[in-house]
């Protein structure tokens, strides 16, 4: 591996491997909120976990339609952001109950910026593959692997769902999501994907169920949910490029010994 792809890989760790949403969102409000998830009241987790799988329908649908349709360059990671603080901000200003509203929104536009950063490192979202990749990361976005004491955390999570989305890409590919939208393979592909998506939605929930927390709250955080999932996103696809050159077993090779 050339000196430059190794610096590209070291940074792909660092991306990945980097405390979770929990942690950042903890140093923004000043308020512990990692071993508070447990405790989300009933009704509220219930919320959560319905405004989750909505939005990974959301995504579903925007990823296999629309991703394919942009045109590529650089990633307007800026852009994006701010256009998920102004949907935080109106969510911030109604408090918790304005979430199952916000997250589809703020969903769509983290899949947009997905989708620029998995072009800006050579995916051909023409694919259906490529496109389920975008939907993949918000699978990944959940606790930092540092926690684990191991260095397999990323492709561990990747592995869990590897399968669903070749399985759900197949489908796409031969007939479509709008005559497969319940198909099995489709079905299990968002189970699978809103579960792991709950949890970091549960960590924004409780920052902004803080009564102070308000309309530039919201901004900020979405802002954090936002750069949280850029981040995913650019270390992943960053290692699926240097796979695509190197292949997956001499990536991970590398990968595991990097320092971080």
């Amino acid at each position: 591996m050339t000196p430059a792809d190794r610096q590209d890989l070291e940074h792909a760790r660092q991306l990945l491997e980097h405390p979770g949403l929990a942690a950042r969102i903890s140093n923004a409000v000043g308020a512990p909120i990692e071993r508070a998830i447990g405790r989300l009241p009933p009704g509220v987790s219930a919320l959560v976990a319905d405004a989750a799988h909505r939005a990974i329908e959301v995504a579903l649908t925007t990823a296999v339609r629309t991703l394919g349709s942009q045109t590529a360059g650089t990633p307007a990671n800026r852009w994006h952001r701010f256009a998920v603080m102004a949907s935080g901000a109106a969510g911030g200003a109604f408090g918790l109950g304005a979430l199952a509203l916000e997250l589809p929104l703020t969903t769509t536009i983290m899949m947009r910026s997905i989708a620029d950063i998995a072009r800006s490192q050579g995916e051909d979202l023409s694919t259906p593959e490529a496109r389920l990749e975008c939907v993949h990361v918000l699978a990944l976005g959940g606790p930092g692997s540092r926690d684990d004491a191991s260095e397999t955390g990323y492709f561990a999570a990747r592995a869990a769902l590897a399968q669903a989305i070749h399985t759900a890409a197949k489908h796409v590919a031969t007939r479509g999501l709008a005559s497969g939208g319940g198909a099995p393979a489709i079905v299990r592909l968002l189970a699978e994907v809103s579960s792991r998506f709950s949890v970091t939605v549960s960590e924004k929930a409780l920052a902004q169920s803080i009564p102070v927390v308000g309309a530039a709250g919201g901004a900020a955080l979405n802002a954090i949910f936002m750069s949280h999932f850029q981040d995913i996103a650019l270390g992943h696809f960053t290692i699926r490029r240097l796979e695509r050159v190197y292949g997956p077993e001499v990536v991970r090779d590398i990968y595991a010994p990097l320092p971080h």
